[in-house]
């Protein structure tokens, strides 16, 4: 049938299904937010493409890794072992963790987006989760158990969908040309895998991030005269 599971014989194939999931024309909204850039840029903190390569790969390393890396690593996994309540407690987790309102608002609307995509295609986790409030995160994990991707796969898709929204924003706010916006994916690559390992490594005692630069900028953002961007 159509967007059916596959079998467990094809988990070492490419997965398309996610491809689909990581792609900016998923549904979900993800085009309308910046994650603190656009008050990063306002600031005078990100204003070339060498700037926009250390915010970029710096929040990913040293925010998104240590915290959305790690509790999707564990909500993934918590999938696979059919532990609800492990899942459960790691999005919790994640949603206590954001920093602003912005970064709240975010988290819960897309969570709710995709949630209710997966719903719209008979995502059976998806009816059964309806009632939860999920992050984006733990819809997604969702996703990747339906389709049979492995949470290695899943992880590293899941910080790609990160680091390629912020290089689509910083093409339009710095801005950069789309050449610069493809030298970062490039070299993005190579620091997905770096944190995609950290995520999967991090005892429960080291998973969060302390970034208050981060947090001003979206609370500045919040009250920003002119943006594009919702966050």
């Amino acid at each position: 049938m159509d967007g059916a599971p596959t079998s467990g014989g094809d988990r070492d194939a490419l997965p398309l299904h996610l491809l689909r999931l990581v792609s900016q024309g998923l549904p979900v909204g993800g085009f309308s937010y910046s994650r603190g850039l656009e008050a990063a840029v306002h600031a005078g903190w990100v204003s070339d493409e060498a700037s926009a390569r250390d915010w970029i790969l710096g929040t990913l390393r040293a925010n998104v890794a240590q915290l959305d890396g790690a509790l999707f690593w564990r909500m993934a996994t918590a999938l696979e072992n059919g532990d609800q309540e492990r899942f459960l407690m790691a999005n919790a987790w994640l949603a206590a963790g954001r920093e602003s309102r912005e970064f709240q608002r975010e988290d819960k609307r897309q969570g709710e987006a995709l949630l209710r995509l997966l719903a719209d295609l008979d995502v059976p986790a998806a009816r059964h989760h309806a009632g939860d409030a999920l992050t984006y995160a733990a819809a997604f994990t969702l996703a990747g158990q339906h389709w049979r991707i492995a949470p290695e796969a899943a992880l590293k898709g899941f910080l790609w969908v990160y680091v390629e929204g912020q290089v689509t924003a910083a093409i339009k706010l710095v801005p950069l040309g789309h050449t610069a916006g493809q030298r970062l994916l490039i070299e993005a690559a190579t620091a997905i895998g770096e944190a995609a390992a950290r995520a999967r490594s991090l005892r429960d005692d080291e998973v969060g991030n302390l970034a208050p630069a981060l947090a001003m900028a979206s609370a500045w953002h919040e009250t920003q005269y002119s943006r594009l961007f919702q966050s």
